[in-house]
């Protein structure tokens, strides 16, 4: 099968979605699967040299309480009818689709089998409120709908419409289960240690909760300490810490991917505090392949990977003393840490890509049946059409609603 992937996300700035993307594609051409992938990136040199395509540069936009990098225009739409008519896909599959970027503008411009997968998930987006009716009627186009959680999929079909069916994240198991340890730090020695791994200077991310809890933690568990890995401000991270907590942190800055298995396998512990807008909590999955016991904030998406507490602590989101009280309970229990770890594993496991990318070939195989024909760049000029554009093409610019002549 010929497969398109589209990310929307800028692919060398670090994210669940590239990740996502990247290893989607990685495994699919592992079972014998032709796929191209099409996402923007800061430089075209940053890119792999084959089977990635450049969409152009991208802009920062606030979006689900992070920065997102979205991309529309002109000359991303003639980019991606060239890409869609070289590719000659039987099915293209895009991620992220509602939001002005590379991935509406495939949904806009292609005539066959799209599949889409949402990520994001919030309470309520004011952002999709206004913005769904707008391109609503380009999702319609969607064939396949996939969502990497229930909350998600919620948030889908409160304001996209449709339905979708949850297919989780992926994770290479293997890579995060055997392996070394971070250089001078290993699991069970004297100094129990916590790990931390995110974009700590993110609010949502609840950095802040772990801190004030490990205040607790360094006074009763001799030797304790915390290590944080990820982009941020380290000033800021250290005017937070104090004289008390200073000695017990270390902050080893943005890792690369075999360097956080490592890391992952060297921590006692790992702690997710997250605060809010968190679809599915790919990290947790991680842990856990890695055999770390996994402590979480009781997210919505993070109480479902852990079963519910079956397969990790969950703690009141925002509640420092109450964290504080469970680390502190958990370094100092090496059975129950062995009896988390041992439950983790075996939760990954049905998260490894193995598993996962057969889930998805599923949706492509119901979309995109043998003989089906192939994905196309649709270049028909609405205005040419005696009932007048579609619903919501009326305020689009000539450039989208009219393919480049030849």
């Amino acid at each position: 099968m010929r497969i398109g992937l589209v990310c929307p996300y800028q692919w060398d700035v670090p994210g669940g979605v590239q990740y996502h993307v990247r290893d989607l594609a990685e495994t699919l051409r592992g079972l014998g699967h032709e796929v191209e992938v099409l996402t923007p990136a800061e430089h075209e040199d940053n890119l792999p040299a084959e089977h990635v395509t450049w969409a152009g540069r991208a802009n920062p936009v606030p979006y689900n309480g992070s920065m997102a990098s979205w991309q529309f225009g002109p000359v991303s739409a003639n980019r991606v009818r060239r890409w869609l008519r070289e590719g000659r896909f039987d099915v293209v599959h895009v991620h992220e689709p509602a939001p002005p970027s590379v991935s509406l503008l495939v949904c806009m411009l292609a005539d066959g089998p799209i599949v889409a997968t949402y990520h994001a998930a919030a309470v309520r987006s004011l952002f999709l409120s206004a913005w769904g009716p707008v391109v609503r009627p380009w999702l319609e186009k969607i064939s396949g709908r996939i969502a990497v959680s229930d909350f998600a999929r919620r948030l889908q079909v409160e304001h996209l419409g449709g339905d979708a069916v949850v297919i989780p994240n992926g994770v290479h198991v293997g890579a995060f289960a055997e392996g070394p340890e971070l250089a001078g730090y290993r699991r069970g020695s004297a100094t129990p240690t916590v790990g931390f791994l995110g974009r700590y200077d993110e609010p949502r991310k609840g950095l802040p909760v772990l801190l004030e809890a490990m205040r607790t933690v360094v006074r009763e568990v001799p030797g304790a300490r915390l290590l944080v890995a990820g982009r941020g401000d380290p000033d800021e991270l250290h005017a937070l810490l104090g004289p008390d907590l200073e000695p017990s942190v270390t902050l080893l800055g943005e890792l690369t991917e075999a360097d956080k298995a490592a890391f992952l396998r060297a921590v006692d512990v790992y702690c997710a505090p997250n605060l809010m807008g968190e679809s599915f909590g790919i990290v947790l999955v991680e842990a856990m392949a890695a055999g770390a016991p996994v402590v979480a904030a009781d997210l919505d998406a993070f109480a479902r990977v852990l079963e519910d507490g079956a397969a990790g602590v969950l703690v009141r989101r925002g509640d420092a003393s109450a964290l504080a009280r469970v680390l502190v309970d958990l370094l100092g229990s090496a059975d129950r840490r062995a009896e988390l770890a041992a439950a983790g594993s075996r939760r990954a496991a049905d998260y490894d890509w193995a598993t996962v990318a057969q889930q998805i070939l599923a949706v492509y195989e119901t979309v995109a049946p043998a003989g089906a024909g192939q994905v196309t760049a649709g270049e028909d000029d609405p205005d040419d059409d005696p009932a007048g554009p579609a619903r919501g093409e009326s305020f689009l610019p000539r450039w989208l609603r009219r393919g480049p002549a030849g």
